[in-house]
């Protein structure tokens, strides 16, 4: 059937213990939903989720046909990377404050029970 391999984390069993930690999970909460490298692509896939930017988008994309250009092409595009940017900037912080807290509770001390 299964079995579980316990090792001590003890000076002459660290080789063998490093090998075998590898194979499993850790229990490390995280929370956070980016990282430094997906942020702005995962962050822009998520904001065009939400119709309103959709709709604005479309409005950019339509003011840069010459027919149909109705304003400047500059000044179609302040609403929609002010909306993008104001979300971003909030959603950083968020993500930010769930990674601080995330480290606290991951840091804690805790007590293990032993006969």
């Amino acid at each position: 059937g299964k079995h579980r391999i316990v090792i001590p984390c003890l000076g002459r069993f660290k080789e063998e213990y490093e090998k075998v930690s590898k194979l499993y999970m850790n229990n490390k909460i995280q929370t956070t939903r980016y990282t430094l490298l997906n942020f702005l692509p995962r962050n822009l896939f998520e904001q065009f989720h939400r119709v309103a930017n959709l709709y604005f988008l479309f409005l950019v994309v339509l003011n840069w046909v010459p027919l149909v250009e109705a304003f400047q092409k500059e000044i179609t595009m302040l609403p929609l990377l002010g909306v993008l940017t104001i979300i971003a900037v909030k959603d950083g912080l968020e993500d930010y404050s769930r990674y601080k807290m995330d480290k606290q509770i991951n840091n804690l001390v805790t007590k293990v029970y032993s006969r």
